[in-house]
């Protein structure tokens, strides 16, 4: 009997000391916000202090001293809480709060971020204990999420990955003439016609044609839209106004929208798009002897195909093709040169071209941050 008794005593003993253990484990460190620096956002000191202490104990891992308390306890001291910044005040202004913790921070707009910076300080050690830094979007209306996110960090509670992408401002690549390359610029080449289409360029003027050469020169202008970069990787819409034919004293103009990708760090590019070509174009035939005759003088009783085809007798027209180009740019300095190689494809005729131009690469402007 006296065994037993011994061992509930035993038991009621390990009860106790067990509660007592769980409880005095469970007891949360004590935490007071100071010292918080705003620049720039729409929150002054005090306000972003608030909303920090708000978030924090909606954590509930820390008991958060009270803003009245804090206030009540620096005036007794004589301590202005406006200018308590530096560790070794924030130290001092802890052991006079009785807490184990100080929480203190900056959050500046700096450019087009808002960048948290956030401090935990053990107070019995002096030291820093935790840190976490963060750039956001300049979102002001979204400021108390940011601050969720930066304390949640702070205090190793996950956050939710697709609101911190919504607002995380990472890190631009540096934009140089090493890591963006502009080639707006004149453009001058030949390019040589096959087919139907380059004999009917090479026509005499008596047979519709152009009296041209079947190689053409070409003069024009690139004009460039970057919508896309990666720093080693470019995606734009290139614009060439080009003519061609003045060796033969003609005059065709020629406009090409393409989709360009550029390849920065070897120089690389290629491009594809439509492009559109004004020419004079009339309805004919060719005869059995290959001939080509408007459709006009067809004879009565005769059954030919009824084609289309270049035809300096008939009616400006729009015609299109695409066009693919693949292209290298040679740099020496700030110059760069361009070389691209064309092809046109038609099934009256395809035309295969070579152009190059130059540029200088401009100096990039500065712009003034405000801090």
């Amino acid at each position: 009997m006296k065994t037993k008794k011994l061992y509930k005593k035993i038991g009621v003993c390990l009860v106790i000391l067990l509660i007592s253990f769980l409880s005095f484990s469970q007891e949360k460190a004590s935490i007071a916000i100071i010292g918080i620096d705003t620049k720039g956002i729409k929150l002054d000191n005090v306000s972003m202090e608030n909303l920090i202490r708000l978030e924090l104990e909606k954590a509930d891992l820390y008991e958060v001293l009270d803003k009245y308390d804090v206030a009540n306890i620096l005036k007794e001291n004589g301590v202005d809480a406006s200018n308590c910044f530096g560790k070794t005040k924030l130290v001092n202004v802890g052991k006079m709060l009785e807490v184990d913790k100080v929480l203190t921070g900056n959050i500046d707009k700096f450019g087009g971020k808002i960048i948290f910076v956030l401090r935990m300080i053990d107070v019995k050690t002096k030291k820093i204990e935790k840190t976490n830094v963060m750039e956001y979007l300049d979102l002001q209306e979204e400021i108390q999420t940011m601050t969720r996110i930066s304390v949640n960090n702070l205090v190793g509670i996950e956050n939710d990955p697709l609101l911190v992408d919504l607002l995380i401002n990472y890190d631009m690549l540096v934009s140089s003439p090493k890591t963006t390359v502009k080639l707006n610029g004149p453009r001058m080449g030949a390019a040589y016609t096959l087919g139907n289409t380059g004999v009917r360029l090479g026509a005499s003027r008596d047979e519709g044609g152009y009296n041209m050469f079947p190689v053409t020169s070409i003069f024009g202008y690139q004009y460039e839209l970057q919508y896309l970069s990666s720093g080693e990787f470019q995606a734009l819409i290139e614009t060439v106004v080009a003519i061609t034919g003045l060796e033969a004293g003609n005059f065709i103009p020629s406009i090409s929208l393409m989709n360009g990708f550029r390849f920065n760090k070897g120089g690389w590019e290629v491009g594809l798009g439509p492009i559109f070509r004004l020419t004079k174009t009339a309805d004919g035939y060719y005869d059995l002897d290959g001939n080509w005759n408007l459709i006009e003088v067809m004879p009565e009783g005769e059954n030919h195909d009824i084609v289309t085809e270049i035809d300096n007798r008939g009616e400006y027209n729009v015609s299109t093709s695409l066009i693919i180009a693949f292209g290298k740019t040679f740099r020496s300095g700030y110059l760069n040169v361009p070389v691209n190689l064309y092809f046109v494809p038609r099934k009256e005729g395809s035309t295969i071209g070579l152009t190059f131009g130059f540029n200088i690469a401009k100096k990039q402007k500065t712009t003034n941050v405000k801090l």
